[in-house]
């Protein structure tokens, strides 16, 4: 069900968040993010000279190649396009995430090495949709681990989402041991 009808009114901003996951060859994972801001008026850059209605202001990309424990083994930023002559040069201290695992945690341990002037504020929020698409694309992996997760042992989804609730019917299916909600009545 889309959103309901908006009120009369002008575009101003784009952006574009794209995001892929791939298996290599070497049985890493490349998973790949690409973001790009368009407006949708010209105006002056003391930069670029001026930026043109329709030309991006930022476009970056980032790929972390992961394992199947989610460590990333290697990171790579780029930065096409920027308000700024400097912007480009902060991509190299993305190299900081080496040895770090996409897991609970992630996202501040993100911000505590690269947030504020110790990053790029739009390659630092790609990484939060980048790090969902590296679950999304190693599910079979993750589903195998969950699969021979030893009876007793807490399930690392438990509590991560709504789905996932300690209280829900899918917990009390597959993790009966760690389910909280209400006792079926008995018949």
């Amino acid at each position: 069900m889309p959103l309901s009808p908006p009120v009369d009114r002008e575009p101003l901003h784009r952006r574009r968040v794209e995001c892929r996951g791939y298996r290599r060859k070497d049985g890493l994972w490349d998973i790949e993010g690409h973001i790009v801001d368009i407006k949708t008026y010209s105006f002056p850059n003391d930069f670029r000279g001026e930026i043109r209605a329709g030309e991006p202001l930022h476009e970056m990309w980032i790929r972390l190649t992961v394992d199947d424990n989610m460590m990333v083994h290697d990171i790579e930023a780029v930065t096409d396009a920027s308000p700024y002559r400097m912007c480009p040069d902060i991509t190299p201290a993305f190299a900081v995430l080496k040895g770090l695992r996409i897991a609970p945690g992630w996202t501040q341990a993100v911000k505590d090495r690269l947030g504020g002037p110790q990053g790029c504020t739009h390659l630092v929020e790609l990484l939060g949709p980048v790090a969902t698409v590296a679950y999304q694309t190693m599910v079979a992996v993750r589903k195998q681990k969950l699969a021979e997760t030893p009876r007793g042992k807490r399930p690392g989804v438990l509590n991560s989402c709504y789905a996932y609730r300690s209280e829900s019917e899918i917990v009390r299916e597959r993790w009966p041991d760690f389910y909280t909600g209400p006792k079926e009545a008995s018949p």
